[in-house]
């Protein structure tokens, strides 16, 4: 089952960073994906823009709605996700308490749909 894995956490922490936690950070990602690959697990993923980047598009009454930045005001933000091929959820979470923001934010993991129960197949 394909599960996809977001990455929240508090993007004002990375400005405040030094480059030698940034790098050091970059590393145990690059460490984390190389694993997850090596173990024909990956499935995609990638690492987001801030929420200043954001736009948020409601529409109403056939009316779109269009807003700079995010659609709710939180501590932690969607800063990225990782796609990937698990045998179950328990096997997931295991690899998202592997992944570095995990120690300082949050890793959602979530089941992906798949198959006749997609609503767009």
């Amino acid at each position: 089952m394909k599960y996809a894995l977001l990455i929240y956490a508090d993007e004002t922490g990375w400005d405040s960073a030094s480059e030698g936690q940034k790098q050091a950070l970059l590393e145990r990602y690059e460490a984390f994906s190389d694993d997850v690959a090596a173990r024909g697990m990956m499935r995609g993923g990638e690492q987001l823009h801030t929420t200043a980047s954001a736009t948020t598009v409601r529409v109403r009454n056939d009316e779109t709605l269009v807003v700079d930045g995010p659609f709710a005001e939180t501590k932690e933000q969607l800063g990225g996700f990782f796609l990937v091929e698990c045998e179950n959820v328990d096997e997931a979470i295991e690899l998202a308490a592997r992944i570095p923001g995990a120690q300082t934010g949050a890793v959602e993991v979530r089941p992906i749909v798949e198959g006749p129960e997609h609503p767009h197949q």
